[in-house]
């Protein structure tokens, strides 16, 4: 039988599910890498992916060894942070302290099909202080081919998982997920030992929207606290255009930077990133229809987590 295209398999198990659930009681919203439950929504989610190919573990990647810490002895392991949305909702978080205080921090937001641990990899890779995590699975789990660290450099990091997305999220919550990406950006700024005017948000599908949207909010806040927003498949996912989160971030002084990497078969990050425009935006276009954290492989070029390393250079002006 003739091999189907990922995008075509990927709408035909959605068009299925969605049939199923008609049926029945609104659905709850949980998959970390292969859902067990199509994600439901007005319009097109973004898309799922097929379960990961197991491989097997590689060796720990060799890390540029940072700085020593310019105050004092700052501990490198992630710490355990519960936060609260403006609904209330509580709200599970990780933080990665940087070698030296006071740090840039990063915050990086989820895609549907996972959580906050889709970033076990990449979290200590930027956090660079010699803690490289390999595991089996997905290809952004397994730090030996990631690119260089900038040569000195340890950035603090802020992961968090979106609510009733414990393990992958099973249902749509646009709104929620809205105040969710706020949460975090505001609990990101208070975190201590982080310098709170060098923040920058990063983001796979409904979290690429959430790190555009998080970053605007955030200076509505904090003026220039967000320096800009790296988005893998954003889709108009939570409620706000994207294009219109890239306008408002390139309407401050200075202008905010705002980068979309999306896939030409992936129609709703197309629709996105090719409505946004503005001098401090750029996209950058791949052939096939990966999304989200499937950019985020050794064999797609350009290699998306050296294009996010070129992209903080120019947020913190390294």
């Amino acid at each position: 039988m003739q091999k189907l295209s990922r995008g075509l398999l990927i709408g035909l198990i959605f068009g299925a599910i969605v049939l199923v659930a008609c049926g029945q009681a609104s659905p709850t919203p949980a998959p970390t890498q292969a859902p067990t439950q199509a994600l439901l929504t007005e319009t097109p989610p973004p898309p799922t992916s097929p379960p990961p190919v197991e491989t097997e573990a590689s060796p720990t990647a060799v890390m540029e060894k940072a700085p020593p810490p310019s105050q004092g002895s700052v501990p490198a392991q992630a710490q355990e942070i519960e936060f609260q949305a403006d609904d209330g909702q509580t709200l599970k978080g990780r933080y990665y302290p940087a070698a030296a205080n006071p740090a840039p921090l990063v915050v990086l937001m989820h895609w549907a099909p996972g959580d906050q641990n889709e970033w076990n990899a990449i979290a200590p890779w930027l956090q660079n202080r010699g803690q490289a995590a390999t595991s089996r699975g997905n290809p952004w789990l397994d730090a030996s081919w990631f690119p260089p660290m900038l040569e000195g450099q340890s950035f603090a990091v802020f992961t968090f998982t979106f609510r009733n997305c414990e393990g992958g999220c099973i249902s749509f919550d646009r709104a929620h997920w809205l105040l969710d990406a706020q949460a975090a950006m505001r609990k990101a700024h208070e975190l201590e030992g982080v310098d709170p005017k060098r923040i920058v948000a990063v983001g796979a599908s409904i979290g690429s929207d959430g790190a555009a949207d998080g970053c605007t909010w955030l200076n509505g806040q904090f003026p220039d606290a967000c320096l800009g927003a790296f988005s893998l498949s954003p889709g108009d996912y939570l409620t706000v255009p994207y294009k219109d989160a890239v306008s408002a971030l390139g309407a401050e002084q200075p202008p905010k930077p705002a980068w979309c990497l999306y896939s030409e078969g992936d129609s709703e990050s197309v629709r996105a990133c090719e409505a946004a425009s503005g001098n401090n935006y750029r996209s950058i276009k791949y052939a096939g229809d990966n999304h989200g954290m499937y950019i985020l492989q050794p064999d797609v070029k350009p290699s998306a987590l050296q294009l996010m390393l070129d992209f903080l250079k120019l947020a913190f002006g390294l």
